[in-house]
């Protein structure tokens, strides 16, 4: 069975959904905290106020990504290395739009949380997914991805580090994500990300942006895509620019040009062509809805559950019970690192570990 949300209902694509105006007395205990940092200045341990949190947790948020499954699936199926190869970079561009309306950020994950989720599709098949927090400092997010059928698998690791620049915060999104296609073509696409900027803290209006460089690179047919995520200047330019080239690799070679914005519509050209084509659209995208087990059925490190009270205040916007709860998780976190620390006690993740790369990987279980 497959459901679906239009993109355009559920997330609308203008600057409104991307910025958020705060009401005097909020804006007040952001300078507050900002009062007390210095540009440059790591925020991974500053306690931000409920009212910018985003109520779901990273490990959720990083599902984004696979919004529109379909796409990759479409991708995995391609003969031609070269298509095969755009249509996986449609795909990594395709998730960018989908996120809370204002500047949001999601919670901070606490050590062995996790989240599980699971998409059905019209052909009969499956995907599963699986995120865990397996660091606290360094805070790194642990996911996989995978469609046994088509051969799909995506893993990957979030290292996000937040600092602050001024009148903008900066969330460093270092970290990879790693496609692969097991059965028709064994091979592996690299992925990096952009970096994500909340402009306007101290003055103007709040807006989020994404920026600088990242890349989608297959060493196994000798392509690179360079994308370039666009912020909006002081006097020129437009928010939410995309540019990119998909280029041989070994000879540098460009054969298609990126151009758009990554909150409304993308275009690409062949540089055997002087037309440029419709590459993603979000007005017309369908979202593909995830499927999560019901809050009472979790186990009690699972994310939805374990928020489920913070959630539930910041939803009915009663920001000192969803303090109260937030807090009460961390108190917990901390205790519970004092007390393995005292003890002698090494955490291991659950799902996840560390290989000969130092990279976290998945142990096989069924999610």
């Amino acid at each position: 069975m497959s459901r679906k949300n239009t993109a355009e209902d559920a997330f609308p694509d203008d600057d409104a959904a991307n910025t958020e105006v705060l009401e005097g007395g909020n804006r007040s205990i952001i300078m507050g905290i900002i009062s007390q940092m210095r540009k440059d200045m790591d925020l991974s341990r500053v306690t931000l106020p409920t009212f910018v949190l985003e109520p779901r947790s990273m490990l959720e948020k990083i599902t984004d990504f696979m919004s529109h499954p379909d796409l990759c699936i479409q991708a995995s199926r391609m003969t031609d290395p070269v298509e095969r190869f755009v249509a996986v970079t449609k795909y990594f561009l395709s998730g960018w739009h989908v996120k809370a309306k204002g500047v949001k950020k999601p919670y901070n994950p606490v050590l062995g949380e996790f989240f599980r989720c699971q998409w059905r599709f019209d052909d009969g098949t499956e995907a599963s997914y699986v995120a865990e927090q397996v660091s606290h400092h360094p805070p790194i997010s642990a996911y996989h991805y995978e469609n046994p059928k088509h051969g799909i698998y995506i893993q990957g690791e979030a290292h996000p580090k937040a600092k602050f620049l001024g009148n903008s915060a900066a969330t460093i999104m270092k970290g990879y994500s790693r496609i692969t296609f097991a059965h028709l073509h064994n091979e592996t696409y690299d992925i990096t990300n952009p970096n994500v900027y909340a402009r306007g803290i101290l003055f103007g209006k709040m807006i989020m942006e994404l920026g600088d460089q990242c890349m989608v690179r297959c060493v196994t047919s000798d392509l690179v895509c360079e994308l370039d995520f666009k912020t909006k200047g002081f006097f020129s330019g437009h928010y939410h620019g995309v540019i990119g080239k998909i280029k041989k690799e070994s000879t540098g070679e460009v054969l298609y040009e990126i151009s758009g914005t990554w909150a409304n519509e993308l275009f690409i050209k062949s540089t055997k062509s002087s037309a440029k084509e419709s590459f993603f659209n979000v007005k017309t995208a369908s979202i593909h809805a995830k499927l999560v087990q019901d809050e009472k059925d979790q186990e009690p490190l699972e994310s939805r559950r374990l928020w489920s009270k913070v959630t539930a205040a910041i939803k009915c916007n009663d920001m000192d019970t969803a303090t109260e709860e937030k807090t009460l998780i961390e108190n917990r976190q901390r205790e519970e690192a004092a007390a393995r620390q005292k003890e002698g006690v090494q955490w291991n993740p659950r799902f996840f570990r560390l290989n000969k790369n130092e990279e976290y990987e998945f142990k096989e279980q069924t999610p």
